[in-house]
């Protein structure tokens, strides 16, 4: 087997193993960075929703109370605009959804499903930190979702939340005396809730990391063929002529031209010494014919 054939195949192996280990340790290190970015982007859709509800609670609610009193206008409700603000959001990023779910709202479309229900009382009972993000089964495949408490620190919800003789007339007529009551101050009602499909972090991990892939095997094909070309020209060429050079000197051909290799390594060092032992063996066979 030829040397430059035997160089390949280590090196082909090499390539391999670095292939193989470099697609594990980044394909795991893509997936949680496209986690984190998803968490952020959640994290920034959850803090719009928080200044909708604000604008909406300081500067929208005062502006329709005269409304309010003939017609409840849901609009006024910070919950309800900043769920719609949301739902026309997720139109440019449809891979997200948003939800307030609540345990008793007075919107049935708020209605905590049983998991959401779970979270709300993970954060009433202190087992849950200020945020959660975690992962769940879905009939279409895991999400990522990402929640927030919704905890009743504004006097100002409880005129509508507490009781029902105090709340609205025209809220009550709407949706009637049954739900979004019974609530008091500081109380956790729910949860802000930013879910994802677990395919869409996958989906960009996979992008970055096919891309990653593609460059790092073509650098090093590049390298491999650099590498192959420098070994003919340096090493390979030089010994096969030098190889070339012994075997008609073992032959008998004691005239054949010295190699001229000026590399000033250990390949001229091999040259120099064959030119020698070729001239040091025309000398014997000269004494010994004398």
């Amino acid at each position: 087997m030829k040397l430059l054939v035997k160089f390949n195949l280590v090196f082909l192996l090499l390539f391999l193993l670095g292939i193989g280990g470099s697609y594990y340790v980044t394909r795991d290190m893509l997936q949680r960075n496209a986690r984190e970015e998803i968490a952020e982007t959640a994290r920034l859709l959850m803090t719009n929703a928080l200044a909708v509800r604000s604008y909406t609670q300081n500067q929208i609610k005062p502006l329709l109370e005269t409304q309010m009193k003939y017609t409840f206008l849901a609009q006024s409700v910070p919950a309800f605009s900043a769920t719609e603000v949301l739902k026309d959001l997720s139109k440019q990023y449809p891979e997200y959804s948003y939800k307030e779910a609540m345990l008793n709202p007075t919107n049935p479309r708020d209605r905590a499903v049983d998991w959401e229900a779970d979270l709300i009382g993970r954060f009433r009972t202190g087992g849950a930190p200020g945020e959660l993000f975690g992962e769940r089964d879905t009939p279409t495949g895991k999400s990522l979702y990402f929640a927030r408490p919704m905890k009743i620190a504004d006097p100002a919800c409880l005129l509508c939340h507490s009781t029902v003789e105090i709340a609205p007339r025209t809220m009550v007529e709407k949706y009637g005396p049954a739900n979004g009551f019974g609530w008091n101050l500081n109380d956790i009602v729910g949860v802000q809730l930013v879910s994802v499909p677990t395919a869409v972090p996958q989906a960009r991990a996979e992008r970055a990391l096919n891309t990653f892939m593609v460059s790092l095997a073509s650098v090093l094909v590049g390298i491999a063929v650099v590498l192959n070309l420098v070994l003919w020209w340096m090493f390979i060429r030089p010994v096969t002529r030098i190889s070339a050079l012994a075997d008609r000197v073992s032959l008998g051909e004691l005239d054949a031209s010295d190699l001229n290799v000026r590399s000033g390594d250990e390949i001229q060092t091999l040259a120099e010494s064959l030119a020698r032992m070729r001239k040091s063996m025309v000398q014997a066979l000269q004494l010994l014919g004398g």
